[in-house]
C-alpha cells in the first residue's frame, strides 16, 4: 500500500510518500514541503498547492490519500488557512478516485509514538527512525505528512483488510440465502409438477 499523506498548510503544506503493510516498518517513497508566498492572494496560493499535490499524485502514484483533520486552534486566520489546504488535498485525490482518510494529530502521535501526546520532536524522531532514514526530516511539516502516511499505511491497511472480511462475510450469507431460496423455489416446482400430473 503506497500511501500520500499531506500536512495541509497554506505557507508550508508538508508531503509525504511511503510504502509498506500493516505490522511491518514502511519505506520512505518521497517528501517534501509546497511552499506558498505569504504575500500572494490566497486564491492564488490554493492553485499552487493543488496544481503541486496533483503532480505529486501523478508522480508517485498512490493508493491513498491521508490528510490531518483540520482543529480548532486560537488563531482563526491559522485554522482558516490550513481547512482551505486540507480542501483542496481532499479535492485533488478525489478527483482522481482516490479514497482520502482524514487523521486527527493525536490519532497520528499515538501510531507513531504510542502516546497521543507526543510533540513535534517526538513525531520527527520516530518518523526517522520508523523508516530508517539517516536524516531527520525538514521541516516539522514534511515530518508530519510522513507520520500521516505511516499512520495510513499501518491503521488504514487494518480497517481495509476488516472491511474485506466483512465484505466478504456477508457476500457468503447472501450466496447462501440466494441458494436456500434456490432450493425453495425448485421444491415448489416439483410439488406443482407432480400435483399437475393427479
Amino acid at each position: 500500500m503506497r500511501v500520500l499523506g499531506v500536512d495541509p498548510g497554506l505557507t508550508r503544506c508538508g508531503l509525504g510518500v511511503v510504502e509498506g503493510t500493516p505490522g511491518k516498518p514502511p519505506a520512505l517513497v518521497a517528501v517534501g514541503v509546497i511552499r506558498t508566498p505569504a504575500d500572494l492572494d490566497v486564491s492564488k496560493r490554493l492553485v499552487l498547492i493543488e496544481r503541486e499535490l496533483d503532480e505529486w499524485i501523478a508522480r508517485h502514484q498512490p493508493d491513498a490519500v491521508a490528510v490531518e483533520r483540520v482543529f480548532a486552534q486560537h488563531n482563526v486566520r491559522t485554522v482558516m488557512g490550513t481547512a482551505q489546504a486540507s480542501g483542496v488535498a481532499m479535492v485533488v485525490a478525489a478527483r482522481r478516485g482516490l479514497p482520502v482518510a482524514l487523521h486527527t494529530p493525536s490519532e497520528v502521535k499515538a501510531a507513531v509514538t504510542g502516546s497521543g501526546r507526543a510533540d513535534k520532536e517526538q513525531v520527527t524522531t520516530m518518523v526517522t527512525r520508523i523508516l530508517k532514514l539517516s536524516e531527520r526530516p525538514t521541516p516539522a511539516d514534511a515530518a508530519d505528512a510522513l507520520a500521516l502516511a505511516i499512520c495510513q499505511v499501518w491503521r488504514g491497511g487494518v480497517a481495509g483488510k476488516l472491511q474485506q472480511a466483512a465484505s466478504s462475510r456477508a457476500n457468503m450469507e447472501a450466496l447462501a440465502q440466494a441458494q436456500s431460496r434456490l432450493q425453495v423455489a425448485r421444491l415448489r416446482a416439483a410439488v406443482a409438477a407432480q400435483q399437475g400430473k393427479r
